[in-house]
């Protein structure tokens, strides 16, 4: 692991890029006085975290690798796994950033983004009539979310926003919030992204803003119901 950060360092203060070549093996175990199988499982550590890849062949070795969002998040998901997270604690976060995301990207968008955006809404157009189908909208409906974030070009704050829909669908499909089909969540979702579409593409930051806020405040109240429904089902049954 002690290697691992030193290697990790190294790259940071050489300013290496995704694809640059990596020091071989001999001059790793030469640099570092360390033995042939320390830097091994170094290099094994690196590129268990996505930060290293290893091509075999002719040109072949050991390269830097640009880790992708999804792995990152993978990664941070772990972390949590074990912690008990709550509607609520996602959504103290979820309320404080993504109305400022809302706001700074009105009349920014471009019209494919918007109708991307509508795309997705379309998706889920009526209420759903099977447990199956409010399973697919509730995931829908993140995917909104973590799509509008996506067009941030504030890289973190867009990684966040994204992370918690994730950390969120998967809170929802594995307590199984999504049942029964809820229509008054489905309703007041549905209507919030419409409204914040429209505010995005007339530029109107502030109600974009508010739009957005009351989505959050609005789907946190009937995912602590739809919470607190599950718990109640689970103990009766």
């Amino acid at each position: 692991m002690q290697l691992a950060d030193t290697i990790k360092e190294w790259v940071v203060e050489h300013q290496l890029k995704a694809g640059d070549r990596l020091p071989g093996e001999a001059e790793l175990i030469e640099s570092h006085g360390r033995s042939k199988g320390t830097v091994r499982e170094a290099m094994r550590i690196l590129e268990a975290q996505g930060l290293v890849e290893t091509r075999t062949g002719p040109g072949g070795g050991s390269f830097v690798a640009e880790v992708s969002p999804d792995r990152a998040q993978s990664l941070l998901a772990n972390f949590f796994y074990f912690r008990d997270l709550s509607i609520k604690d996602i959504y103290q976060i979820r309320k404080l950033l993504e109305p400022e995301v809302a706001a700074t990207l009105a009349g920014k968008l471009s019209d494919e983004q918007l109708a991307a955006l509508e795309a997705v809404v379309a998706e889920y157009s009526a209420p759903a009539e099977t447990v199956e189908e409010e399973r697919a909208q509730h995931v829908s409906s993140l995917q909104f979310h973590a799509l509008l974030a996506s067009y941030s070009d504030n890289d973190l704050l867009a990684f966040l926003v994204r992370f918690m829909a994730r950390m969120l669908t998967e809170l929802t499909v594995w307590r199984r919030l999504y049942e029964p089909p809820n229509p008054t969540l489905w309703e007041a979702g549905r209507r919030h992204q419409l409204q914040l579409i429209e505010a995005l593409r007339a530029g109107d930051a502030e109600t974009a803003r508010r739009v957005m806020r009351d989505h959050m405040e609005g789907a946190e109240t009937q995912m602590q119901a739809q919470e607190a429904e599950v718990l109640r089902r689970f103990i009766a049954e």
